[in-house]
């Protein structure tokens, strides 16, 4: 399976973005998809989550700002980013588990930057 952002980019303080990850097979059967982001010198980090019954988990620090969403037609996650900050700053990465499995993230994309300017 191959996972391929795109997306990313500089935006202003209190813009928005909508990042895509875009996978070569199905992922009609993957319990657990979501958005990940690394900031140089940090330990990577949930951003946001999705299950296949459409459950969502939120990293703190983007609820009400962030949604995520799955098109299993097009195997396809986006990210819809609002009202950015410069702590969003950060390499984001697609991450699934392999199909049946809610655990352990297996397949991950090569990421994308986005780079929020205040």
């Amino acid at each position: 399976v191959q996972l391929v952002e795109s997306g990313g980019g500089l935006v202003q303080a209190g813009g928005s973005l909508r990042l895509s990850c875009a996978a070569s097979g199905s992922i009609s059967n993957t319990k657990n998809i979501g958005w990940y982001r690394q900031a140089p010198g940090k330990e990577r980090e949930l951003v946001a989550r999705i299950t296949s019954g459409g459950a969502t988990n939120y990293a703190d620090s983007v609820k009400d700002r962030f949604t995520i969403s799955r098109d299993n037609a097009k195997n396809l996650l986006s990210l819809q980013m609002n009202s950015l900050k410069p702590d969003d700053t950060s390499v984001y990465y697609c991450g699934k588990s392999r199909s049946g499995y809610y655990l352990p993230i297996e397949f991950w994309g090569q990421g994308t930057q986005v780079t929020v300017s205040s």
